[in-house]
């Protein structure tokens, strides 16, 4: 396995950006998903490529050693002291979110010259309407996630059995740094809990300003239990209070866009392509890593299905499309996908479909769409076909890019 694994789409992203010195680079997603990696990887490209070290600045404002560059003043006054006169300097910092009122710093950079800037996030309260109104137009977001499918893959020798490495890739967890435990299930748990743990104080409890920590651990157990099904506030709070568990609906919202912010899940509207609107109905929720499904619930193989859906969703994400949940009449498609000026495209998700009747149920709602765009129909089956134009495709050869 290597030390840092390639995230080739993240890392042409960030190339693509280079010198456009303008624009603030900021990095955003859950806490440990590779950010951090990600810019050394950029900045090894920039070292092979003409840019000596001392032009590179790169900070870490978690270590305790940058305490005091948490003053925005300060952190400025260090970056300035380092910028190598009459050359580009790239400029990176982490968890730019820690410094208050940040934006007054990294805007200030950005207009020197000879400055190129990129930042990480955890947080989306960085993009609150005050801090994006001051940075409007001043920035551009590369939303990450941890590692895909076919990242993943490419960590191990031996790429023959596919199915085994799924199965990993479910259990295991997509964050990077499980990678390096060689399978051991202590070590993962662990590792994730204490992530989890991380995102929950600090991101969310400390964030939000919230008390009761084991409200909100029921909101979350909830929540991570019936990824993929339809659910609404109202619907978790009436769940939880029969269960001797009683949560005010405006704290699940409270607790839910904290989860949001935080990147650990994901909230996907429904669309109705026949009156071409967005719903105000019940929501579908997606975690940001199955394997912190697994640690927080237990070591469980049910519902598979919407486990695959999740990994699908994600995935969806990962290639740039705006993705919501169909409804075409009484029928619903798993994800109406629509990449930002151009095509949709329609998926339906199944572990598998080889029984007769579940093909017919799976095929149903994308028959039942009028239009010429693009249906897939993914599963874990090894054999692909074409239904009147739609796609069946292995869902792991899908993933992979195949």
């Amino acid at each position: 396995m290597q030390n840092l694994i390639s995230r080739p789409d993240y890392l042409n992203n960030l190339k693509s950006w280079k010198n456009k010195s303008d624009l603030i680079k900021i990095a955003t997603g859950i806490r440990r998903c590779g950010k951090s990696t990600l810019f050394l990887l950029f900045q090894n490209y920039l070292k092979k490529n003409n840019v000596s070290a001392n032009q590179i600045t790169n900070i870490n404002l978690e270590l305790a050693d940058n305490e005091a560059l948490l003053n925005w003043k300060k952190l400025h006054k260090y970056v300035e002291n380092k910028l190598v006169p009459n050359k580009i300097n790239y400029v990176f910092i982490d968890e730019i979110q820690l410094v208050k009122d940040f934006p007054k710093a990294i805007n200030s950079l950005r207009l020197k010259k000879n400055v190129d800037l990129y930042v990480t996030g955890s947080n989306a309260y960085m993009f609150s309407q005050k801090i994006t109104t001051l940075l409007s137009g001043r920035f551009i977001e590369i939303k990450m996630l941890p590692l895909s499918f076919k990242e993943y893959v490419s960590s191990f020798e031996n790429k023959s059995d596919l199915n085994s490495i799924y199965n990993s890739y479910t259990k295991n967890s997509s964050f990077p740094q499980t990678l390096a435990f060689n399978n051991d299930g202590k070590l993962i748990q662990d590792y994730l809990v204490g992530l989890y743990n991380t995102v929950i104080q600090k991101d969310i409890l400390l964030r939000g300003q919230f008390k009761d920590t084991s409200r909100l651990e029921n909101t979350v157990r909830f929540l991570f239990d019936n990824i993929g099904s339809e659910t609404s506030v109202r619907n978790i709070s009436n769940t939880l209070l029969s269960g001797g568990r009683k949560i005010h609906p405006q704290t699940i919202e409270s607790y839910i866009q904290g989860l949001i912010d935080s990147y650990l899940l994901y909230r996907v509207e429904k669309y109705d392509t026949k009156g071409k609107q967005y719903l105000k109905s019940n929501s579908k929720y997606y975690v940001a890593d199955i394997g912190l499904r697994y640690a927080l619930l237990g070591r469980t193989d049910s519902d598979m299905g919407h486990i695959l859906e999740n990994i699908v969703y994600l995935e969806l994400l990962r290639r740039g499309y705006r993705v919501s949940v169909g409804k075409s009449g009484s029928k619903e498609i798993d994800f109406i996908a629509q990449q930002p000026g151009g095509k949709t495209e329609y998926y339906q998700v199944a572990q598998s479909v080889l029984a007769a009747e579940t093909l017919r149920r799976e095929l149903a709602p994308l028959q039942s769409i009028d239009d010429n765009y693009p249906k897939y129909l993914l599963s874990r089956d090894a054999d692909d076909a074409n239904y009147n134009g739609i796609q069946h495709i292995n869902v792991l050869d899908w993933l992979l890019g195949k």
